[in-house]
């Protein structure tokens, strides 16, 4: 895999992607023979890495927990259905940053801007919401931080989820979708991938599609083990997180 700059002004440019792909440019099956046969070792890989990792983190799933419970009422966890592999639906997990039972109009008008290119790009050339008011006190770290995904590890332990894939899309983003956008669900989605060690969110939301098949069809588990150590400094330094 080409090294790649996470502060890459294009991280589809990167990995030698066209920036402004079309339907032409993209084929309409891809090559995804390596993954699939590559599938049992990558599950195997992700079922031992998860429960090590659960095991090893359950201090700091406690402090998140209790720091979750005492700043805002609501459950700890939140849970969402998501689609999963080939558009199965999945039944999600998050550490909840966000106050309980909010209107989610926000984010459904800001998925649409986002997938059709209805210029989100502002001063900090960012696409993702920031600022959001429906996040509590300690969300926003837990976000900037990434801890607010450690409970994908069960997703992951349960096989709806991998370590390494594209980020699992909610039911109506799918509505915005063109076609070529719908092959980053023929892979099975993943904690951490090349759009969060290539600027997460700045880059737009083509780039990422294109991330996303660029990744299913030259996976290796190398190139998974090469995404998982890059996530390190992204995470620990929070790059693009918000």
């Amino acid at each position: 895999m080409k090294k790649t700059s996470i502060l890459a002004s294009s991280a589809a440019e990167g990995y030698r992607l066209a920036q402004r792909p079309r339907l032409t440019l993209v084929p309409p099956h891809p090559n995804h023979q390596t993954y699939e046969a590559g599938a049992l070792r990558k599950r195997v890989f992700d079922a031992v890495a998860a429960a090590i990792a659960i095991a090893l983190l359950s201090p700091v799933f406690l402090v998140v927990a209790i720091a979750v419970a005492v700043t805002s009422p609501g459950p700890v966890i939140f849970t969402q259905r998501r689609l999963g592999q080939h558009g199965r639906i999945i039944k999600f997990f998050k550490f909840r940053t966000m106050h309980h039972r909010n209107d989610d109009s926000i984010h459904r008008q800001y998925s649409a801007r986002l997938i059709n290119g209805w210029g989100l790009q502002g001063k900090d050339s960012t696409f993702k919401m920031t600022n959001d008011p429906r996040i509590t006190s300690v969300g926003g770290f837990l976000r900037r931080s990434s801890l607010d995904e450690l409970p994908q590890l069960f997703n992951v332990l349960k096989g709806d989820m991998s370590l390494v894939g594209p980020r699992p899309p909610i039911e109506y983003e799918l509505d915005h979708y063109q076609e070529w956008h719908k092959q980053r669900l023929l892979a099975k989605p993943g904690i951490t991938g090349l759009w969060q060690v290539s600027g997460r969110s700045r880059v737009p939301f083509d780039e990422m599609v294109m991330l996303d098949i660029h990744y299913l069809e030259h996976w290796s588990f190398l190139l998974d083990l090469k995404i998982l150590l890059r996530t390190v400094p992204v995470v620990l330094f929070g790059v693009g997180g918000y």
